[in-house]
């Protein structure tokens, strides 16, 4: 069985969106960040319906994860992928949602996290399921593919898009399991650059990873293998890191060694005498996430030793 949520979608925000090619991810906010979402799970679907006088689906979105962040992480995260040209915009937009001034606070709001959208030319917008409240009061809807409606709409999505198998996962089953073509499975997608951030962010419990340091918009997602060398986007290949951290950290005068030991290079007192602020970090036991699944990979660790670490590991 897989959901499928058709959620209100702001026009405006549609709009925008929908003018850029090939985006990756967005970030489709809740304007209150007072509240969790628990809608869908990784891999299902979140449908666009474009509000009135539209009334109609215009898109979708895989679900990745909902996370509530300050607005200019937020907007740190995906930039004018929160459907908007700059912050400022951005905050108008939610402010008029709101009903109160939201000018210049750092208000936090619900970001759920949207990989490979799809934004539909009004020519191929298609109507909703005859369930949907006449009113369109509610902010959404659940559909699932264990009733004909459900299903009928996660075949329609499918039909969008051109999934190949290697991107289908039944995540929620025996992953063993080869599924069938035809069968309603979660999508597994690989992140973009925003979603790394934010799957950092919350695999390390908003703290910095050698410093403990909890001032969210000083930290940062460090790739351990960049991914211009080829790293992925997968919080197994990141550290949220406090922001100068990250700089040394890149720059190889720190490292992470095989025992998850913050390594601070000789280099860091010849080439600046000084750095002191950071051997006094040295030798520090990494903050790793509570699922080991997601601790720093063995392999990335290796890469940055060798290649990206000014001196050697013993």
């Amino acid at each position: 069985m897989v959901k499928l949520w058709i959620a209100n979608t702001d026009n405006e925000w549609f709009d925008f969106l929908s003018s850029k090619p090939s985006i990756d991810e967005v970030n489709f906010w809740q304007p209150s960040g007072d509240r969790t979402f628990r809608a869908l799970q990784r891999g299902e679907f979140l449908v666009f319906r474009l509000k009135a006088p539209r009334n109609a689906i215009g898109g979708f979105g895989i679900f990745d994860r909902a996370s509530t962040l300050p607005i200019s992480t937020a907007w740190e995260a995906f930039g004018d992928k929160n459907g908007a040209p700059n912050l400022s915009s951005l905050r108008t937009q939610i402010s008029g949602y709101r009903q109160e001034l939201l000018s210049r606070t750092d208000y936090a709001i619900v970001c759920r996290i949207l990989l490979q959208p799809i934004f539909l030319p009004e020519s191929e917008w298609f109507r909703l399921p005859p369930s949907w409240p006449a009113t369109g009061a509610q902010s959404g809807k659940t559909y699932s593919t264990d009733n004909s409606e459900g299903r009928a709409l996660w075949q329609k999505v499918m039909a969008l898009r051109d999934w190949s198998l290697p991107d289908l996962i039944a995540e929620s089953s025996d992953d063993r399991a080869t599924p069938r073509y035809g069968e309603p499975v979660l999508i597994k997608p690989r992140l973009g650059q925003g979603a790394f951030r934010v799957a950092v962010i919350d695999a390390y419990g908003r703290q910095c990873a050698v410093s403990g340091g909890r001032v969210l918009p000083a930290l940062e997602a460090a790739h351990i293998k960049p991914f211009g060398e080829g790293g992925e986007h997968e919080v197994a290949n990141g550290l949220l890191l406090r922001r100068d951290i990250h700089r040394v950290f890149d720059a190889g005068y720190v490292t992470i060694d095989p025992d998850l030991r913050f390594v601070v290079s000789e280099r860091v007192k010849t080439d600046f005498n000084n750095g002191e602020e950071y051997r006094r970090l040295h030798g520090r036991t990494l903050i790793v996430p509570k699922d080991h699944r997601l601790w720093p990979s063995a392999a990335a660790l290796d890469w940055h030793n060798r290649n990206a670490f000014l001196d050697s590991i013993a």
